[in-house]
């Protein structure tokens, strides 16, 4: 039983997103899915799904990429869902670790096939959260779970290319376009803030 059994709606928006984008990769960009589920009206400003958009969007990518079957990639995306499930929302604020950042994590761990018992990945797995984390908090609070996505995305980008030596096609430069509905928003002291009207 998972932690956040209770809203299955805005998971749900981030799996049929990423099976859509893996059954057709063509002239699409991993990017699309995270707008596609930001802007599902099952998928609100701030939620827990976004721990699992983070981790789901970075294993699709990689899918498509390496060729996997889809029974594979549906199989590894299903355990990715579970893992996110159980990471509590206000995780970033209540204990001090982002669950954006924990997705970076779980997708390393499911990516790589790591347990608690392997050796040469394990590291990899803490690296890619910590990595994450480091970046969130130079950026600051209140906390915005649009704002950490991008910022574990971005960071990701950079640390699947050094250690997976595989590069996503996933831009470097991210604007926000959802600043109107998060009255917490930092406005121009974070890095992909739009003012409307740009």
């Amino acid at each position: 039983m998972s932690a956040n059994g209770g809203d299955e709606r805005s998971f749900e928006a981030v799996t049929a997103s990423c099976v859509k984008y893996f059954g057709a990769p063509q002239g699409r960009h991993p990017m699309e899915i995270v707008r596609e589920v930001m802007d599902d009206v099952n998928f609100p400003m701030h939620n827990f799904a976004h721990h699992y958009l983070v981790p789901a969007v970075l294993l699709a990518a990689m899918s498509v990429r390496d060729g996997s079957t889809a029974e594979s990639f549906e199989k590894r995306l299903a355990e990715t869902a579970k893992r996110a499930k159980n990471v509590l929302p206000a995780f970033c604020g209540f204990y001090g670790a982002c669950g954006a950042a924990v997705g970076c994590g779980i997708f390393m761990s499911v990516y790589t096939g790591t347990t608690p018992l392997s050796k040469d990945t394990w590291s990899l797995c803490n690296y890619a959260t910590s990595g994450a984390l480091e970046k969130m908090a130079d950026i600051g609070g209140p906390r915005c779970c649009k704002r950490n996505t991008f910022t574990a995305l971005k960071f990701m980008k950079q640390y699947i290319a050094d250690n997976l030596s595989a590069e996503l096609d996933l831009p470097e430069e991210i604007e926000c376009g959802y600043s109107k509905f998060n009255a917490e928003c930092i406005k121009k002291d974070c890095p992909y803030y739009k003012e409307e009207g740009e």
